[in-house]
């Protein structure tokens, strides 16, 4: 049994590796860090192999899918996030950002899940965010990326579900985690964070009950239903006061 994880350097990333070895997967660990990629691969007990590979050139995601074919698990977790008004965040990190949260992912999903239709067995686990359910203005193209994942797995579980495919894919939407994601984006969060521990443990165990989305924690859980009934305008005030919270 074979797990490719993007993103596996730090975070839910690196916690995804750990469990998933301890459950006796051998590892694909993908980061443009190599000596924390090290690190991870010291914590793991079965078979790492490291690829030291930045994930927003589309010519390494080809790369990657080329060397290691046959994974039995594929986890997109790579990504970041920017804080600020779309008019004045710089354009430069949010073409990387959605080259790196939106189009790796839509090529490695797109690649792996042809070779597992083939042989009919695999999961693909997306990692999108709560944020997918919400507009996200001061955070708007990070809030884009996502609510693109959310839709592009949904619609292949579908696809999938239409063909009678063994295949299963699902969507992590965690809220707020205690990662270094925030340091990245320069954000804080006013509530308190969920522990990267206790969102992979609890995203490995619905993947494997084929759970198509997969929210960590009640109050994430109560916001999603809550964003399916808001008007749209209110649902933009509230998003926008809570973002603004967030400004270290």
């Amino acid at each position: 049994m074979k797990a490719l994880i993007t993103g596996a350097s730090s975070g839910l990333g690196k916690d995804f590796a750990i469990k998933l070895s301890n459950l006796g997967y051998d590892l694909i660990l993908v980061s443009r860090n190599k000596t924390n990629l090290k690190k991870v691969s010291k914590l793991c007990r079965t078979n790492v192999v490291i690829e030291d590979l930045d994930l927003s050139l589309e010519k390494n995601c080809k790369l990657l899918f080329n060397k290691y074919r046959g994974v039995d698990i594929l986890i997109n977790n790579a990504g970041f996030g920017l804080f600020g008004n779309f008019y004045e965040t710089n354009l430069d990190k949010e073409i990387n950002m959605i080259d790196l949260n939106v189009k790796a992912v839509h090529i490695l999903t797109k690649l792996y899940l042809k070779q597992m239709i083939k042989k009919d067995s695999g999961r693909i686990l997306n990692v999108a965010s709560s944020a997918a359910f919400l507009p996200g203005p001061l955070m708007s193209t990070y809030y884009s990326t996502k609510s693109y994942v959310f839709k592009l797995t949904a619609a292949i579980y579908e696809e999938l579900k239409q063909i009678k495919s063994n295949v299963k894919v699902s969507i992590l939407c965690p809220g707020p985690v205690d990662t270094n994601f925030n340091n990245v984006a320069k954000v804080s969060f006013s509530v308190k964070s969920l522990s990267s521990n206790y969102v992979t443990n609890y995203a490995i165990k619905k993947m494997f009950k084929n759970k198509l989305v997969i929210i960590p924690g009640v109050m994430s859980k109560i916001g999603a239903f809550g964003c399916k009934f808001a008007p749209l305008k209110l649902l933009l005030k509230i998003d926008y006061k809570i973002q603004k919270g967030k400004l270290k």
